[in-house]
């Protein structure tokens, strides 16, 4: 019996105990969830917060929400920091428009600028040691090195000038040069007579709008071609096509050539040309290829060696090619027109030759025959028997009749110090300023 009461009373005891224990479990649970969150709680109110530089949590508050607040001395100097910042990026946008940016040249002429024209359009291969001083191959150029046209683009930061005729390499996004050794200034004595050139300008222009027009990329803004430099150095060989003539006539054969030039800039200006940079003549009496033609005496050479005679054809052809562009200044009043005297530039490199460290003004450095020329009409610079200068050594006429790579270096710099010059002015002012990128 008792077994049965106990077991009764044990079997009602387990269940109210089970009863009671549910209550107590949520309450538990309630308590350590509530102990929890309170700890987390306490971790985020008293986290640090992110570390603040010294200068400025010296000059900084923090509201209640966390916000950082700058003191007014930090203010400005976080508004110094950021006006440093901008001075900067525009340094660097000055550094990137470097000299040279949107300079444009279009050059006309013969073998004293052409850059390499002769040798595309005619297939012409110009061997070794053609281009041996500068540009350590043969480029096209009738010189040991750079003609003066590379000078001059050197000097305004741009790229030596392509020929218009060369299809592989050219770049013209600086200009073209529409030389051609051997082109004459009179239409028809040679096949890329200026009036050609002028042609191949206006050609290229066209094209160039019309690019444009279509909404294609050109080489040359259509704005670039009123503030191009149009420069101009021929009549070399107009002179050479006369020299075998009586003096007298020699003179009356010049007049005619002038002419043609001042058509060639005329019509420039009226495709839009404005700025017209013209080189006279050498003083071609000075030239090897001159000096070694036969002759019965020395009577017609000056005091320096050189041709008188030819030299004075030459000082008049400037002097008429100045007087033109005289006139032209007069009507084309809206453009700049400056001369450059080339014959007292070249002249004064005979006859003060010591002073450039040159010793033998009148002979070429590749040539035949040895001193006192070194010039034989026969025979090549680029056939085998040359007689050659050594690298380095200083002459003025490199073939007979081309300067060196020297000698162009020498021409230029007084070319470009415009003390040449008429009116005096210098290349460099030609070149419009640069435009901010604002």
């Amino acid at each position: 019996m008792a077994s049965a009461g106990n077991g009764a009373g044990g079997g009602g005891g387990g269940g109210a105990l089970k009863r009671s224990m549910g209550p107590l479990r949520v309450q538990y649970y309630i308590v350590m969830g509530a102990v929890a969150a309170a700890v987390v709680l306490a971790t985020l109110r008293y986290m640090p917060g992110p570390a603040i530089p010294a200068t400025t949590a010296a000059s900084a508050t923090t509201t209640s929400s966390g916000a950082v607040v700058r003191s007014a001395p930090a203010a400005a100097a976080a508004a110094v920091e950021e006006e440093g910042e901008e001075q900067a990026q525009e340094e660097g946008r000055k550094k990137k428009r470097r000299k040279g940016d949107g300079v444009v040249v279009f050059n006309f002429g013969d073998s004293n600028s052409d850059t390499g024209g002769v040798a595309a359009v005619m297939g012409i291969r110009i061997a070794p040691p053609e281009g041996r001083a500068y540009f350590h191959h043969p480029t096209g150029r009738l010189s040991d090195g750079r003609v003066i046209l590379d000078f001059i683009c050197e000097s305004l930061g741009m790229p030596h000038l392509s020929p218009f005729m060369k299809p592989l390499g050219s770049n013209y996004s600086h200009g073209v040069n529409f030389a051609i050794a051997g082109s004459t200034a009179t239409p028809g004595a040679t096949t890329f007579s200026l009036d050609v050139q002028v042609d191949q300008f206006v050609f290229f222009k066209e094209r160039c709008l019309d690019l444009i027009e279509r909404g294609e990329a050109a080489p040359i803004d259509e704005k670039a071609f009123p503030d191009a430099i149009y420069t101009m150095d021929i009549g070399h060989n107009d002179i050479n096509g006369v020299l075998h003539l009586p003096y007298h006539t020699m003179l009356e054969k010049l007049p005619p050539v002038i002419a043609e030039i001042k058509k060639a800039i005329e019509r420039l200006h009226k495709n839009g040309a404005r700025k017209f940079w013209i080189h006279g003549t050498g003083a071609l009496g000075c030239m090897p290829q001159k000096l070694s033609m036969p002759r019965d005496d020395d009577r017609n050479l000056d005091e320096h060696g050189c041709i008188a005679t030819i030299n004075n054809v030459c000082k008049k052809f400037n002097s008429l090619l100045s007087e033109a562009l005289d006139e032209l200044r007069l009507t084309l009043k809206s453009s700049t027109i400056i001369f450059v005297d080339m014959f007292a530039i070249k002249y004064d490199l005979v006859a003060n030759h010591t002073k450039y460290g040159i010793e033998k003004p009148l002979m070429t450095c590749c040539g035949h025959g040895g001193p006192p020329y070194n010039y034989d009409p026969k025979e090549s610079c680029m056939t085998s028997d040359k007689y050659l200068c050594k690298l380095g050594e200083k002459f003025i006429s490199w073939d007979g009749v081309h300067f060196t790579d020297a000698a162009n270096g020498i021409v230029a710099s007084k070319v470009l110090s415009g003390e040449y010059n008429i009116p005096r002015v210098k290349l460099a002012s030609l070149i419009p300023k640069a435009k901010s990128d604002d």
